[in-house]
């Protein structure tokens, strides 16, 4: 059959509209999820799809927005629902608006409760996710992480009638050096603030005899959390609830004693950096730091519970090197902003061989395994030693409790049960007892020293 010049320009042009169509949906980024994560730290939106966002951001004033347009983004069901996600209770968003905002430009619009500090980037795939666009929303001006700690009087103060202790007042918050632009559109982006760490020690009153009366501070450290689950038991039991029950229950025991308090790294579902936790627990001047673990092995079969102390010359087995090395991929799984960069960090992250804390972590270490063990077999019956990126603070004592296998079926029933919880935290709690006994924090044993 022949067709007319006209009919066929016009059978040919539909074809061309056609096939033109057909590549502007091809081109067009899928999401496959969104995620909101709201913690008083700051809240993280994650938007994961599967290929790379190409996105402008900008701060609108009064009130105050956050506008994001992402380039050739598919508007589909997934990004539709995440309005649906924002909870009343989240600190710093009010509400997400999605929508078409012009050809080729899917737009949110996040109507904040306050000034914030955004840090926009975006990671490449890892582990179980795809590509992602981050959203971290923080607070314009850092609360100052003694507060909370205050709130507890200290009793032995009182009990020589003297007025509580003084608490320093934090420096001016830092803010590290912006990335570069991830694209060539994208706007300047404001970056993250970080406390500075006090440079001096925060001062004790003294009871009659010269001794240092003050309250004990303890940094417990729920690992994971977040984007970051964790190790992920054959029931589907994840790490990061694991660990938070624990320390939570940990957190009440410690707060329950009138001589000790606690500061949790994270007290919700919420994701914190490696380095980051240690700088907290820095910032309290906390006398001890205890990060609790459920890991899993290569072996379903790997059980027991273990506790582990830095080592500075090597993994003291195959299994601790391979635990060290799956942990310190944290920050990867959870996703760190690498274009953040941090002079405190820096400062935080000393060779540990100049000071006596890896000897205290180990004393430490000891005097908690043993009590572990009354509740549940040990994996090796010594303390054990790999390079944790998170017990690298410098003048703490610091130790990293794997409070059984979530890999092997029966340890992960038993991990979810809240006796054996309990009884994890009460056995921590016992050795961190049996330790300050009988090694005094370095700073009192400094000025009693100096007393004498």
């Amino acid at each position: 059959m022949k067709l007319s010049r006209r009919s066929f320009l016009k059978a040919s042009g539909a074809t061309m509209t056609l096939l033109v169509s057909h590549a502007g949906l091809a081109s067009e980024t899928s999401i496959l999820a969104v995620r909101v994560w709201p913690a008083e730290d700051y809240t993280r939106v994650t938007l994961e799809g599967r290929s790379a966002f190409k996105y402008e951001y900008q701060i609108v004033k009064n009130p105050e927005r956050l506008v994001i347009d992402l380039e050739g983004v598919e508007f589909n069901s997934v990004i539709q629902s995440l309005p649906s996600k924002i909870t009343e209770g989240d600190p710093y968003i009010q509400l997400i608006r999605a929508g078409r905002n012009r050809p080729g430009i899917v737009r949110l619009v996040l109507e904040l409760k306050s000034e914030i500090r955004p840090q926009v980037f975006t990671l490449a795939p890892v582990g179980q996710y795809g590509h992602r666009l981050v959203l971290d929303l923080y607070p314009s001006s850092l609360h100052d992480p003694l507060l909370s700690l205050i709130e507890k009087p200290d009793p032995l103060g009182a009990a020589v009638g003297q007025a509580p202790s003084p608490q320093p007042t934090p420096q001016t918050p830092r803010a590290p050096e912006a990335r570069p632009n991830e694209t060539a559109r994208t706007a300047e982006r404001p970056t993250e603030a970080h406390t500075e760490i006090p440079a001096e020690p925060r001062e004790r009153p003294r009871g009659a005899k010269g001794k240092v009366t003050r309250l004990l501070t303890i940094a417990i450290d729920p690992g994971h959390g977040g984007e970051d689950p964790g190790a992920i038991g054959s029931a589907g039991t994840h790490e990061k609830t694991i660990t938070l029950s624990v320390a939570k229950r940990l957190k009440a025991k410690i707060d329950a004693d009138p001589l000790m308090r606690c500061m949790l790294t994270r007290d919700n579902d919420f994701f914190v950096p490696l380095q980051q936790r240690v700088v907290k627990a820095r910032n309290v001047q906390a006398d001890l730091f205890v990060s609790i673990h459920a890991d899993a092995f290569i072996r379903p079969d790997a059980s027991g519970s273990s506790v582990f102390v830095l080592s500075d010359k090597g993994a003291t087995s195959t299994a601790a090197r391979w635990l060290a090395q799956r942990e310190n991929a944290a920050d990867l799984v959870g996703g760190v902003n690498l274009g953040a960069k941090d002079v405190v960090l820096a400062r935080t992250l000393l060779d540990l061989s100049q000071t006596a804390t890896m000897a205290d972590s180990m004393k430490l270490a000891k005097a908690v395994l043993g009590e572990v063990g009354g509740i549940n077999r040990l994996h090796r019956g010594e303390v054990e030693q790999a390079g944790f990126a998170v017990l690298k603070a410098p003048d703490i004592p610091s130790i990293l409790v794997e409070t059984a296998f979530i890999s092997n079926p029966e340890e992960e029933a038993r991990l979810k049960d809240e006796a054996y919880q309990d009884k994890m935290a009460e056995a921590i709690l016992r050795g961190i007892k049996k330790y300050f006994a009988k090694n005094p924090p370095v700073q009192q044993k400094i000025k009693l020293a100096q007393r004498d």
